[in-house]
């Protein structure tokens, strides 16, 4: 198989594991930077360069596109997509992740269990808004923040009206979420490859704060899921049209609540907690997801 991984950096550890996975099991594999590559439209056809050459033939494409690139990553990879290139997280998928209020609105129409979240625009609303949610603590989201950042724990009431009035003011997308308490301030992050749970770790938040996001400095153990967690991590990895996928779930007492889906999950923290190949099973993963698209293309074309 013929990969390319969409990454902006070769030496971070998810893409160099990758990268060590893919040529272990005997592929070969390419690095594309996707702000280096650049697109022809047409209705003839699509044509994707890099650093001033045509590249093509790729088999499969594994994204892992930041945040901070999310338009322009998609596009890339969505020409890909039509260069009939196999991707295990398809463009469209990675956007509905990546909008957390689309995320979980998606999530809620399926029946998945989630924190109970309240959204509004106007500044005239936010009385009644807080309302919806119920009394405080709440949790404050920015709609596209990452790794813990952009979101905000308020305790009272003033508080919260006090930063929905800053982000207004600052034209800032955001969710406003009730504070699970029961969870004491550790989730779970199920990782997610083919519709399996491949590996799983506790992570737990430092002291004083609330946020278990290791770049925050929490710390983190493998873990064995529950069936019911297992269940949740996969349903909410296939709502969102996910192959790859870590889904960070809190145990409450009503059950797993989805907190987050991410589309580009880092492979570091959760193969030095598991000891798990993760980055091995993306790939296999990957190559039979290839396989199983060639063999129905071949049988179209019959």
């Amino acid at each position: 198989m013929k990969l390319a991984i969409l990454s902006r950096n070769s030496k971070l550890y998810s893409t160099r594991r990758l990268v060590e996975a893919a040529r272990e099991l005997g592929h070969s594999v390419r690095v594309l930077d996707p702000l280096r590559c650049y697109l022809r439209i047409a209705s003839d056809g699509f044509s994707l360069h890099y650093k001033g050459r045509p590249i093509a033939g790729y088999h499969a494409v594994i994204p892992r596109i930041g945040a901070s690139v999310t338009r322009y990553g998609t596009a890339v990879l969505r020409q890909f997509e039509l260069m009939g290139t196999s991707t295990p997280n398809s463009s469209d998928a990675i956007l509905r992740a990546r909008d957390k209020l689309r995320c979980h609105q998606l999530l809620a129409a399926a029946g998945i269990g989630m924190p109970t979240t309240v959204f509004g625009d106007n500044p005239d609303d936010t009385h009644d808004l807080l309302s919806m949610l119920g009394p405080p603590p709440h949790v404050i989201k920015l709609n596209e923040g990452t790794q813990g950042a952009g979101v905000m724990l308020t305790e009272k009431l003033s508080a919260s009206r006090g930063v929905i009035e800053a982000l207004r003011g600052l034209y800032a997308n955001f969710l406003v979420q009730e504070f699970v308490a029961e969870a004491k301030g550790a989730d779970l992050r199920c990782f997610v490859v083919g519709g399996k749970v491949v590996a799983a770790m506790k992570r737990q938040a430092p002291k004083g704060d609330f946020r278990s996001n290791l770049h925050r400095g929490g710390t983190a153990k493998g873990v064995k899921p529950t069936a019911a967690e297992q269940d949740v991590a996969i349903r909410a990895a296939r709502v969102l049209g996910l192959g790859i996928a870590g889904v960070d779930l809190i145990r409450s007492a009503r059950g797993p609540l989805v907190l987050e889906v991410n589309a580009s999950p880092g492979l570091e923290g959760i193969e030095e907690a598991t000891g798990a190949d993760v980055a091995g099973e993306i790939v296999r993963y990957v190559a039979v997801r290839q396989r199983r698209a060639e063999q129905q293309r071949i049988a179209r074309e019959k």
